[in-house]
């Protein structure tokens, strides 16, 4: 594993709002640190995880972590990824939520930051690009925020069904049959996904399931066979629920991430 410790230097930003691209090899961990500004990380291809407070964030593609100024944070990603971030001065922070956060990244602000990566704009310098940065931040500060992409269950019975469903993610069991598997009620079940995840257990599994297609999308693999592999009875329905999720079907987030991989390589 490789440990990385070298994020700026630079004490203040020369800008309020700073790009930084970069590209990790897999099995890359950050140390904890903290900044003085906020931090809206986001990659263009895999999955990163990042720690802030304590508190766990999944970062896939079309979604963003958002790291509030002074929160200690680290990361790691298990498999290579294009690494974008932007670092917002506090001043232009208290806009945005208070509390670390995964945001929701909309096709305005995609195209936002896409163009900026392929012209390579670190510091906004012209009058366009500042009104740009602007518009940047007022769409993030916009953006849906929702406490974690991903959240974990603290009670063992909810841990062991989750355990399970990332072990065999094509497994299809309903509410009722896992809450049968765990000497519990349909309705007990039902709360302590709600209270510990804030989400149903299906909308929990169809995010599993989304990260691991994202997997199988960048190595290659063809639509059919990971709908089949995430235990989808048609193509069709496996579309349906990557298209909910990210915005985009499962070619056309193929296609984007060529294109902000291609975009990466010409900074």
């Amino acid at each position: 594993m490789t440990v990385r410790y070298n994020w700026p230097t630079f004490k203040t930003l020369p800008y309020p709002v700073y790009f930084r691209y970069d590209e990790f090899d897999a099995q890359t961990a950050w140390v904890p640190h903290r900044h003085d500004w906020g931090t809206f990380s986001y990659v263009a291809n895999g999955v990163m995880q990042i720690e802030i407070e304590g508190t766990r964030f999944l970062s896939p593609p079309q979604y963003a972590v958002w790291v509030p100024p002074k929160a200690t944070h680290a990361s790691f990603n298990a498999d290579a990824v294009i690494y974008r971030s932007v670092y917002i001065d506090a001043s232009l922070a208290s806009a945005l939520p208070a509390k670390a956060a995964t945001l929701r990244i909309s096709g305005l602000l995609r195209a936002i930051l896409l163009d900026f990566a392929e012209r390579g704009v670190a510091c906004p310098e012209t009058d366009a690009d500042r009104r740009l940065a602007q518009v940047l931040i007022d769409q993030i500060a916009l953006a849906p925020a929702e406490p974690r992409f991903l959240p974990q269950a603290s009670s063992p019975s909810l841990v062991r069904v989750l355990e399970a469903l990332q072990s065999e993610p094509a497994d299809n069991r309903t509410l009722a049959a896992w809450a049968k598997t765990m000497s519990m009620t349909e309705r007990t079940l039902a709360r302590h996904c709600l209270t510990e995840l804030g989400m149903t257990l299906g909308q929990w599994r169809q995010r599993m399931r989304f990260l691991r297609a994202i997997e199988g999308l960048e190595a290659g693999r063809t639509v059919k066979s990971i709908a089949f592999d995430l235990g989808y009875a048609t193509p069709s329905a496996f579309i349906e629920m990557f298209t909910r999720q990210s915005g985009l079907t499962p070619e056309q987030f193929r296609r984007q991430t060529i294109l902000s991989a291609s975009a990466h390589d010409s900074v």
